[in-house]
């Protein structure tokens, strides 16, 4: 539904994004993440019409944004960084307004902002105006401005970003609500918004695209992949790190916490290799006694960390 071809941004000689290229298909929810500055926002200005690209192109649901944007931009709704309202209108004369600028009128208008404002949970703040509601609840107004058309693709900048954790999952359950027949891009530097939504995820840095996986893909590009952490009681220190240490395809294993009657161990694998098999029968083999025995899935953090830093 999304066909980005070798997009390039120039703002003089600052090359803002660098020759990107994805595509999203439908039913997709793509986190779009990177450091500040990453071109993470320029890239969804592009595809919204906003800005036109120095080279390169994009196709919204077979619509070149180029050399159709009108038709391009009716299969969008966008929300903007920021939630860009007028804050002088009320909740329900802003998205009437909005309804009318996408071209709806009579009972079809009535229909697109009764659905909007249930999607989102407008209904006990209709009369007021937007200037005296809080930041959730104006990201909600934003939100429901995007979703009113009932358009097949969602692009999502930063939909979260400044929110209390009740806020953001609200805002999180509206996008897992919208996105089966739908296409979603979600632009964040909130990584565990990729755990919570996204099915793909991309990383931009420096403008260019530094990764695209499946959150569980991703993951399995951290050194903590298949580690395995242990606490156990009354074993010497020297015993428990030479013995997990000589397992096969144990690359170290590091302290983690250490008191006298306890000891906190993890064991990190080679190349991710599956390892709590052979940790968890050493344990049982020398009778130690283990009151915490966990395989990590992986950390996005790290493997963020990692990637971008290069």
């Amino acid at each position: 539904m999304i066909q980005v071809q070798h997009l390039i941004k120039l703002f003089g000689s600052f090359r803002a994004v660098d020759d990107v290229t994805f595509e999203v298909r439908e039913g997709e929810v793509l986190g779009f993440l990177g450091p500040n500055g990453a071109g993470k926002s320029t890239t969804m200005r592009m595809l919204t019409g906003f800005f036109p690209p120095t080279s390169g192109t994009a196709k919204i649901n077979g619509f070149d944004i180029i050399k159709d944007p009108l038709e391009a931009k009716r299969q969008i709704g966008y929300l903007p960084e920021n939630a860009p309202v007028y804050p002088d209108m009320t909740v329900e004369g802003y998205l009437k307004f909005i309804a009318e600028v996408r071209g709806f009128s009579g009972q079809e208008l009535k229909k697109k902002v009764a659905r909007a404002v249930e999607i989102c949970s407008l209904e006990k703040v209709l009369p007021q105006t937007v200037d005296t509601l809080s930041k959730g609840y104006k990201q909600r107004v934003c939100f429901a401005q995007a979703i009113l058309p009932d358009p097949p693709i969602l692009i999502l900048d930063e939909p979260t970003d400044g929110l209390d954790p009740n806020q953001k999952f609200e805002v999180r359950r509206m996008i897992s609500s919208m996105a089966e027949n739908k296409c979603v891009i979600l632009s964040t530097h909130i990584l565990e918004e990729v755990d919570a939504v996204c099915t793909r995820a991309i990383i931009i840095s420096n403008g260019k695209i530094v990764a695209n996986g499946s959150p569980e893909e991703l993951k399995r590009r951290s050194s903590l992949y298949e580690a395995v952490t242990v606490s156990l009681d009354n074993v010497p220190k020297d015993e428990a790190l030479n013995a997990l240490s000589a397992l096969a395809n144990v690359e170290r294993v590091e302290i983690l916490k250490e008191t006298p009657e306890a000891l906190v161990l993890r064991a990190l694998p080679a190349g991710g290799s599956v390892i709590a098999p052979a940790v968890a029968e050493e344990i049982r083999r020398r009778g130690w006694r283990s009151t915490q025995f966990h395989v990590e899935e992986g950390r996005l953090d790290e493997v963020f960390r990692n990637i971008t830093r290069q």
